[in-house]
This record gives structure tokens, C-alpha cells and sequence, in this order.
């Protein structure tokens, strides 16, 4: 204030922008600190925006599409590429994914979790920011579909399908699966939302 001569309520708005931009951290009776650009501060910035896109027609479709996009590649990438480190990375996350089939709420975390896994085995730091913020941005609507054991119980089927064929080092068959995964996930959030924009299935 006294350096650039302005007034309480304008150093408030400042301190407000460079925080919704993720420059700064805020926080009560607390000196607003410096924050360390990284991709999660960027993704973090985006939420808001994001958030307006999936309101608008064909929004969640298309950022649905884009999940679909890049996690098509990360399949071929696990199956061509993974360690014996990355496998039993992603093997531990299926197997915490079907001991909670019957307990919906932590077989969301553990299906975010196994997906999760092989945008780490990418080694792109972007990457699994850009998955959290894919859980975080679509996670409102997908808490309000049905959930339900059986359900639980077919997505476990086809992320164990994914597994078994990075695991055999088949790319062509992984995507596949993967694919399968999602469309029928599209249907099920279809299901739930019938007046949802687009056609019965995601962009391929």
C-alpha cells in the first residue's frame, strides 16, 4: 500500500487475481505466499473454467473424449515400455481395486487410483497432474451415477483385462480393452444422465 500508493481494497483484489491464477498462496492470518509454478498449480487454475465447459453441450462428452485420447497412448506406452517396477506398480493397484468391490466408495478411489498408475508409468510429470485433475473435474458427476457391486464388479473385469494384456506386452490388445473400458463407462454415465448431449458412444 504504501509503495505503490493504493488502498487496502485494491491490494485485496491483487492478492485475490494472483491467487485464482495459482501464483500465490492465501490463507487466514496468514502473509500470502510465492507459489511454485508446477502442473498441478496450472490444472488448478483451469478448474474454474473447466468447470463452465462441462455445463455446456457436449462438454463432459468432450473432455471425456480426451481422456480417452490420451489414455489410449499410455496403454501402448504401459504394454511397449513398463518396468518390472511400473507392472507391479499397476498390479498392486488392481488388486486393491478388487478387494473393494463390495464397498462403492472405496472402489472409486482405487478405480481413480489403477488409472492413475499408468499416467505414472508415462514418467511425464504433466501427465498424472493431468489425470488428478480429470478426477477432480469430472468427479461430480460421475459420484451421481448408480453404484452398485455388480457395476464394481465388471470395470474390475476390465481394468484386470488392460493389465493381462500389458503384462503380455500387447499393445494392440490393451487399447482395446481400454477402450471397451470406457465406452461401456460412457454408456453407464449416459444411463444416469439422459439428457446429456451426444450419442451413445465416445469419439474413437
Amino acid at each position: 500500500m504504501i509503495e505503490f500508493g493504493t488502498g487496502r481494497n485494491v491490494v485485496r483484489e491483487a492478492l485475490r487475481i494472483l491467487s485464482s491464477r495459482g501464483q500465490i498462496e492465501t490463507r487466514p492470518r496468514h502473509r500470502p505466499i510465492v507459489r511454485r509454478v508446477n502442473a498441478d498449480s496450472a490444472f488448478d487454475v483451469m478448474g474454474s473454467i473447466a468447470g463452465r465447459l462441462l455445463d455446456q453441450p457436449d462438454g463432459i462428452k468432450n473432455l471425456f473424449n480426451t481422456r480417452i485420447m490420451i489414455e489410449a497412448s499410455l496403454v501402448r506406452h504401459a504394454a511397449n515400455s513398463a518396468s518390472k517396477a511400473d507392472l507391479e506398480l499397476l498390479h498392486q493397484a488392481l488388486i486393491a481395486n478388487e478387494n473393494a468391490i463390495n464397498d462403492s466408495d472405496a472402489f472409486d478411489q482405487t478405480d481413480i487410483e489403477f488409472h492413475g498408475a499408468l499416467y505414472e508409468i508415462s514418467g511425464n510429470p504433466i501427465l498424472p497432474a493431468l489425470h488428478r485433475a480429470y478426477a477432480s473435474w469430472l468427479a461430480p458427476k460421475w459420484q451421481q451415477t448408480p453404484r452398485m457391486p455388480e457395476r464394481n464388479r465388471e470395470n474390475y473385469g476390465f481394468h484386470a483385462s488392460i493389465f493381462e494384456n500389458i503384462l503380455m506386452r500387447d499393445p494392440d490388445a490393451a487399447e482395446d480393452a481400454l477402450r471397451r473400458h470406457l465406452a461401456n463407462a460412457w454408456r453407464q454415465v449416459r444411463s444416469t444422465f439422459p439428457s446429456m448431449h451426444g450419442d451413445d458412444k465416445p469419439t474413437k
